[in-house]
């Protein structure tokens, strides 16, 4: 596996989602999985630009929503992003999701 990055700060995860055509967006869990909450992640490609102004898009079983939302959960949730270091030519979109380590 490449190297990998953990980012936190808003305008560098806002900065790599846009370097990939990504936006943010919430997926609701399945019913019977046992969890209640909303799980953070992108919106890719296309689907990342449909016209949203009518409100809250659910392209694929996806919620666009706006950044300040989505920073709003992923602080709650002392969450950080792990994301594969940049390879010159190459603009992979592999993220997780994580827990912040404890400081």
């Amino acid at each position: 596996m490449a190297n990998t990055k953990t980012l936190v700060d808003h305008d560098a995860i806002r900065d790599w989602a846009a370097a990939r055509a990504g936006q943010p967006a919430l997926s609701q869990p399945a019913l019977g999985m046992g969890q209640a909450e909303p799980v953070l992640c992108f919106a890719f490609g296309q689907h990342a630009y449909l016209d949203t102004d009518e409100g809250a898009d659910q392209i694929g079983g996806l919620e666009i929503i706006e950044w300040d939302d989505w920073f709003r959960i992923f602080d709650e949730r002392q969450l950080a992003l792990v994301v594969e270091e940049d390879v010159p030519g190459r603009r992979e979109d592999f993220h997780e999701l994580v827990r912040r380590p404890q400081q």
